[in-house]
């Protein structure tokens, strides 16, 4: 791959794509006004879709979780293909004020670069490969998938990653805001929503009787105090706390949402066991605790000397940068723990992510679909 894409980067007349790459900054602006919380993708989809449509994409199709996938057909279809993904929804809830605000390189809003930036990437790859007039060898489907954020827990790339896995060699996940990184391995999530149900009653008359919250508060003063294994490394953070009706009313129910990461699996089992042996102590008479798991990110990874990680490190040097190998939770996730082998990358830099003054820089945009397409031509042409 690596010298596939050093001819390509020799044959290809970049001046002449400035109009696509101004395009793309553009659609992502238009993408990142169409709301799109996690789970209610569906309006943000149809514009992908009618996209795909615009383009001559083949067998366009929105699934039942608002997937859209669409099929550029190589010059051998009967082969195994690669799939260039990314997720278009975001953390933002539907009456956020998605108002853009630019200055000077910058351009600022609430999921712009996350991942806003990353959908309009992959349209603009499209429309680069017919700009040049290029065929792949193999099939290539494009997919903009959903519930990557958040409780989706991987949901839309766990759907389509199952309908597609069969036409598969290679996937390219796209993050908007990581240009000069390469992804090529997944963590393991998990998310716990633990809840505590006592008697509850009225602050004075009742004082003394347990207090859901209070419990809830204890509890998670000691998963605090728990030390995960540095190596491999495991993390752990409770993002949420929730419960009580009054201030003067001894809480019935509680809740806490409880986050745990690990470069393992293994790892993270055991320190899940830690916190669920907690939980188990934690109870007695008019004192329950439930746990819920509401999130399963598996993980998996492919070597850095492996292909497709080198020809993504590779592409980026064609550009004049020095790529930086990562791990994380992407979407990358589902086809690595699958055995597909997978990388995540991005369309350019930017900052303050799942934040309302979140932004991206411009200039670098040119540089990360140059990446995209010559990684794309190497891995569709191998």
């Amino acid at each position: 791959m690596k010298q596939q894409i050093a001819d390509w980067n020799k044959r290809i007349r970049w001046n002449e794509l400035n109009e696509q790459v101004a395009w793309v900054v553009e659609q992502g602006i238009a993408i990142q006004q169409i709301p799109a919380p996690t789970f209610s993708e569906k309006v943000r989809a149809e514009y992908v879709a009618n996209q795909f449509k615009q383009f001559g994409l083949q067998q366009i199709k929105i699934d039942e979780v608002y997937n859209v996938i669409g099929l550029m057909q190589g010059k051998q279809p009967q082969q195994s293909g690669i799939m260039v993904s990314a997720h278009t929804d975001t953390v933002f809830n539907a009456d956020t004020d998605l108002t853009i605000r630019k200055d000077k390189d910058l351009i600022y809003g609430p999921g712009l670069g996350d991942n806003s930036v990353g959908v309009s990437g992959m349209l603009g790859l499209i429309a680069i490969l017919q700009k040049l007039n290029i065929k792949p060898t193999y099939d290539v489907w494009f997919v903009a998938n959903t519930r990557e954020e958040g409780l989706g827990d991987l949901g839309g790339m766990k759907a389509v990653f199952e309908q597609l896995r069969q036409h598969i060699q290679y996937v390219i996940n796209l993050e908007g805001m990581a240009y000069g990184h390469v992804y090529h391995a997944g963590i393991a999530v998990r998310r716990l929503h633990i809840t505590a149900q006592a008697e509850g009653g009225h602050s004075w008359l009742n004082f003394g009787r347990t207090s859901a919250i209070h419990s809830i508060m204890e509890l998670g003063a000691q998963i605090t105090h728990l030390r995960p294994s540095e190596s491999p490394r495991t993390t752990f953070n409770i993002g949420i706390i929730e419960g009580g009706q009054s201030i003067n009313t001894i809480a019935a129910e509680a809740g806490l949402w409880l986050d745990l990461r690990s470069e393992e699996s293994a790892a993270l089992a055991r320190f899940e066991r830690e916190v669920r042996k907690l939980v188990e102590a934690a109870a007695k008479p008019n004192l329950t605790f439930k746990i819920e798991v509401v999130g399963d990110r598996p993980a998996g990874s492919i070597p850095t000397s492996h292909e497709l990680v080198q020809a993504a490190l590779a592409a980026l040097e064609q550009t004049g940068v020095k790529g930086t190998l990562e791990n994380g939770s992407t979407d990358a996730n589902v086809p690595l723990a699958a055995g597909c082998p997978a990388v995540t990358i991005g369309i350019t830099r930017g900052g303050n992510a799942h934040r309302s003054d979140e932004y991206i820089e411009v200039s670098p945009v040119a540089s990360g679909m140059r990446q995209l397409l010559l990684l794309t031509l190497a891995a569709s042409n191998t």
